[in-house]
């Protein structure tokens, strides 16, 4: 009986559909398919939509232009998510991300932080005070924790797509559910604390 091997699955399938389909056509698919997931994804980098639709766009550009050169040694999932981290990456290294933040931080603090009822009120949902902490951990657990909880991938796919050994993802996962776990519980005692 022959192995299986998910591997050269996934490349009999994409010759497939490359052979038979139009660029256009997979591209099509493809944004059908990941558009909203690899938003998100950058979102969670970039912290902002707009920019997370801008760079979304670009990787499928960029995908559409390397299509043909896909060797085919992970899934289109894992190498279109690969893709956007990279992209993302690419945005935080830009000159006028840099600025951006410096600029941002000095306007912040010549206006002041005042909150608003409204914003309280927003703070105070779980969902939001959940998705607040996820994005204040370090990229390096984030990431992961993002890759493994919302967009389902397994720790052997998140070692293919980031280049790093499924031993150091397991780390990373333990270590950012405990930071989480922290933060939380740390924002609960605050909220405890205020209330009485």
């Amino acid at each position: 009986m022959e192995e299986y091997q998910p591997r050269q699955r996934s490349k009999i399938q994409l010759d497939k559909i490359i052979g038979r389909y139009p660029k256009e056509e997979i591209i099509e698919h493809m944004m059908d398919q990941y558009g909203e997931k690899l938003t998100r994804l950058a979102y969670t980098y970039v912290k902002d939509w707009g920019r997370a639709e801008d760079i979304v766009q670009d990787v499928f550009v960029t995908c559409y232009t390397k299509m043909d050169s896909f060797r085919g040694e992970s899934s289109v999932k894992t190498w279109i998510y690969r893709i956007t981290i990279n992209r993302c990456h690419d945005y935080h290294r830009t000159w006028s991300f840099r600025n951006l933040q410096f600029t941002d931080k000095i306007s912040r603090w010549m206006k002041g932080d005042s909150k608003t009822p409204e914003s309280d009120l927003l703070a105070k949902d779980e969902k939001e005070a959940l998705a607040n902490q996820v994005l204040s951990l370090p990229v390096k657990y984030r990431e992961i924790l993002l890759l493994y909880y919302f967009e389902e991938l397994s720790v052997q796919e998140i070692s293919l797509m980031l280049f790093i050994n499924e031993s150091t993802i397991k780390t990373r996962l333990h270590r950012g559910r405990q930071m989480l776990k922290e933060a939380i519980s740390s924002e609960r005692s605050m909220d405890d604390g205020r209330a009485t």
